[in-house]
């Protein structure tokens, strides 16, 4: 089979074509054939050394295909089934030993494209509106990079869910589709302190919550949109790690709540693994959820994916597909 791999860490010439023996599936895992990969942020923290893993290893970590072989035990997903995950690292790869567990089953009116970019970043959005602070009608928001690709699902969701949707941006376009998706306002990050604008918009109270992934450089800015005893949930870090804060900071300006979720969490059983994915994996189904691509590379190019990802220049999701 053919990997994208990495052996030492860095920018994204570090990564390499290798082929490999294709594996056997071992106990209570599936051998699955790849038809599309998501790119994320998390794959640029692994490639870069912010998130540790051993040396060498192939990247990648979502994506949807169809199930090649089983394991001893496996009484599902089937030879032939077709399949979606978030979590199978190696997906950058025309196979991937995944899991049987933590595959899910494709609707047969959502393709593989389809799946590949809203597992990862559709369950994140699905856990962020519903868990980590439900929205509801009379809740408010602001969504950080609310053109990406957990930004506009989670626009949408926030929408379908009642909430008043403040989009940050950073160009009139990415403005533009966070509006299509359904936000209310759009404030364009690069023009005026977002913040004020934000305060302004909302009466002068500030929001419910603010759902920020770009992380440094935004963090304290975000904290000024919250309203006394609201919650900011930073979910990544596309702008590098937020310092320590003084956490005094929060009893100041009005009893805030700040907390650092991950998906993993939220999907921590097979049970919450197939309600939260089959939600979302059904609203795209249905229509009431948009999956935006934005690219598809194959797998050679992976390091110009990785490039136009951490440019914060792209919109929507990017796609490895390796055929």
């Amino acid at each position: 089979m053919k990997t994208v791999l990495v052996r030492r860490t860095g920018g994204p010439e570090v990564l390499e074509m290798e082929e490999r023996p294709t594996p056997r599936p071992g106990p209570g895992e599936a051998l699955v054939r790849v038809e599309a990969a998501g790119v994320n942020f998390i794959d640029i923290y692994y490639r870069s050394g912010a998130y540790s893993r051993d040396l060498p290893f192939v990247l990648g970590e979502e994506g949807a295909g169809v199930v090649e072989a089983v394991g001893p035990g496996v009484k599902e997903p089937s030879i032939g089934d077709r399949v979606a995950w978030a979590g199978a690292p190696g997906s950058y790869a025309t196979q991937v030993i995944a899991r049987a567990d933590r595959l899910v089953p494709l609707p047969d009116a959502v393709t593989s494209r389809q799946a590949a970019a809203v597992m990862l970043q559709g369950m994140t959005a699905d856990f962020l509106a519903r868990s980590t602070f439900r929205l509801e009608a009379g809740k408010s928001c602001v969504v950080h990079a609310a053109a990406g690709g957990v930004g506009l699902l989670l626009v949408q969701m926030a929408k379908r869910a009642g909430a008043r949707v403040f989009a940050i941006t950073s160009t009139d376009e990415k403005a533009k589709l966070a509006r299509e998706a359904g936000a209310d306002d759009a404030v364009l990050s690069t023009r005026e302190p977002f913040d004020e604008v934000v305060r302004a918009r909302a009466g002068g109270m500030g929001v419910d919550v603010v759902y920020d992934s770009v992380g440094a450089s935004t963090f304290d800015r975000s904290l000024l949109c919250l309203r006394p005893r609201g919650m900011l949930v930073l979910f990544g870090q596309a702008s590098g790690r937020v310092p320590p804060i003084d956490l005094q900071v929060l009893n100041a300006r009005g009893s805030l709540f700040v907390t650092r979720p991950k998906l993993g969490d939220y999907v921590a059983t097979r049970a919450e693994l197939l309600e939260r994915a089959s939600r979302v994996l059904g609203a795209v189904a249905s229509g009431d959820l948009r999956a935006r691509i934005y690219a598809e590379y194959p797998l050679p190019q992976a390091a110009e994916a990785h490039t136009a990802l951490a440019s914060r220049s792209t919109t929507g999701k990017l796609l490895i597909v390796p055929s």
